[in-house]
């Protein structure tokens, strides 16, 4: 270090080698530090945020980025034991087994009843299963749980439309555009029904 400083200038080296004298060798004061300022903690993302994030979503992707971390919050049950037999259950919906599937979403349902996704999973199954009106006690009960559930509120209208049950299929697609406005063909689908519901203008 000595070397380094021989060609400083005098009060650099001063500064850093204390001088001799007949007492102990004093330093020199070093300056306060200063903290650095610290940030304030966020707050976590709500899923009541993510629904607002949704909504003003300015395009498609974006919108469709929102929905999948919407799906992933309700993917969640809270509890491994419930997680473990919806998997399965979803395992059985891709065999196409679905007695099996249902049964696997008793269990679901039983052991959490107030977790939406489990009731829409199930009447995912009894739909498939050409049961159509468990599909819909479960799509209802869905929505009472969560009602900006968008996919059942598609899922309802497609139930609706497939029973030429016009007037509540818009007011269903309505329901889920008003939530996710940039959700897939559901608009297109509005376009196409309101004619028939609300009458054509003259």
């Amino acid at each position: 270090m000595m070397a380094g400083l021989l060609g400083a200038p005098a009060f650099v080296v001063s500064a850093v080698v204390p001088i001799a004298m007949s007492g102990p060798a004093v330093a020199a004061p070093e300056a306060p530090k200063k903290d650095a300022p610290k940030e304030a903690p966020r707050a976590p993302v709500t899923l009541d945020d993510l629904y607002t994030r949704l909504k003003a979503a300015k395009d498609d992707a974006e919108a469709r980025g929102v929905a999948q971390l919407i799906e992933r919050r309700l993917d969640r049950s809270g509890s491994d034991t419930v997680d473990l037999l919806a998997s399965r259950a979803a395992e059985a919906m891709q065999a196409k087994d679905y007695p099996l599937a249902i049964e696997l979403l008793d269990r679901v349902t039983v052991l959490e009843p107030g977790w939406a996704e489990g009731w829409s999973r199930r009447a995912t199954a009894f739909y498939l299963l050409e049961d159509q009106a468990s599909a819909l006690a479960d799509l209802h009960r869905t929505l009472t749980l969560e009602p900006r559930h968008f996919e059942a509120w598609a899922a309802l209208a497609h139930i609706y439309m497939a029973s030429d049950d016009k007037a509540r299929a818009l007011a269903a697609f309505r329901r889920a555009e008003a939530i996710y406005p940039r959700m897939g063909k559901v608009h297109e689908a509005i376009e196409r029904l309101a004619p028939d519901v609300d009458g054509r203008e003259l």
